[in-house]
């Protein structure tokens, strides 16, 4: 397989932008941008996410049994930067972001146009990242979009043409 070819190909497929957010009983949190998330079932809701095995996230999901997707809107591109480096709590901020704890302790972004939290159902491990199945339990909406709901969405491409993950 040519590795170039791989790398392009890969990177045509569209992406949303999340905050992953976990929390842990002890108040450790766990916050980073992610993009390879999809509906897996709508009976009941299921998402799928892929998170690095080596994050902060990836341990603090295994241990809460929770996470929440925090989705990032249009003109967020700020805010999927800050998150693209180790998150720090500070009170009620995460990296200078506020947040209140939702349904499973998990991290809601008070600043983002939607959150999905779930509880952890499944997880596959594999390769350098794993993917957890979780069971949507709560979902939320600061505003309801105009138009098409993922129009709404901070897309990968939004942020730049030098800005890649995955290949």
């Amino acid at each position: 397989m040519d590795p170039n070819a791989k790398k392009t190909t890969l990177r045509m497929i569209p992406y949303g932008l999340y905050v992953l957010t976990a929390a842990h009983a002890d108040g450790r949190v766990a916050a980073g941008t992610v993009n390879w998330v999809t509906q897996a079932s709508f009976e009941p809701p299921l998402v799928a996410v892929g998170v690095k095995t080596d994050s902060h996230a990836h341990a603090l999901i295994k241990d809460s049994k929770a996470f929440a997707l925090n989705v990032l809107g249009k003109g967020q591109q700020a805010l999927a930067f800050t998150f693209f480096k180790p998150a720090e709590r500070k009170g009620d901020t995460i990296s200078g972001e506020p947040f209140r704890p939702g349904t499973t302790g998990a991290p809601i972004l008070t600043s983002t146009p939607a959150f999905i939290e779930c509880t952890l159902e499944a997880t596959v491990e594999k390769g350098d990242h794993s993917i957890f199945v979780g069971k949507v339990v709560e979902v939320g909406l600061t505003k309801t979009p105009d138009g098409r709901a993922d129009d709404a969405t901070l897309w990968l491409k939004d942020l730049g043409d030098k800005v890649f993950y995955g290949g």
